[in-house]
């Protein structure tokens, strides 16, 4: 909830940063981004035998699918955060995102996690292949239990 509001903050300091001949960054919040910095160090190391391209069986409820989840869902704090941003501050902080690689990395990660069949499984219709669930066309239900 609070995510919307941090831009905020950083708009009344915009003003600061005049114009200068160096590319400015503004990093979104510290505690946000050194998080997701971990978080991609222990992601490599759990998809760095898996390429691009093919995708990688994560078991739910295991170490790394929890870890995964919480890097997915730290990328969906970022955003929500940057969606309240300014137009200005949106560039500032994908500037820094360009400066560290984390959207490189974010998209590498995304591209070894999605399955090659994306339907959800589940119970099975009578009517096979009509109307099939896919995670592209369901909402995802995020809610912890």
């Amino acid at each position: 909830r609070i995510m919307p509001e941090l831009p905020k903050f950083d708009d009344e300091d915009l003003k600061s940063y005049g114009d200068e001949e160096e590319e400015l960054a503004l990093s979104p919040p510290a505690a946000l981004m050194s998080i997701l910095a971990t978080q991609e160090l222990l992601l490599e190391k759990i998809l760095e035998c898996i390429p691009v391209g093919e995708s990688a069986v994560i078991q739910p409820l295991s170490d790394e699918f929890c870890l995964v989840l919480g890097y997915l869902l730290t990328w969906k704090l970022t955003l929500a955060f940057f969606k309240a941003a300014s137009s200005q501050l949106r560039v500032l902080y994908s500037q820094y995102l360009r400066r560290t690689k984390s959207l490189n990395k974010l998209l590498y990660h995304l591209f070894r996690l999605m399955p090659e069949n994306p339907v959800i499984s589940g119970p099975t219709s009578e009517v096979p292949n009509k109307d099939t669930k896919t995670f592209f066309t369901e909402e995802l239900r995020l809610d912890v239990k």
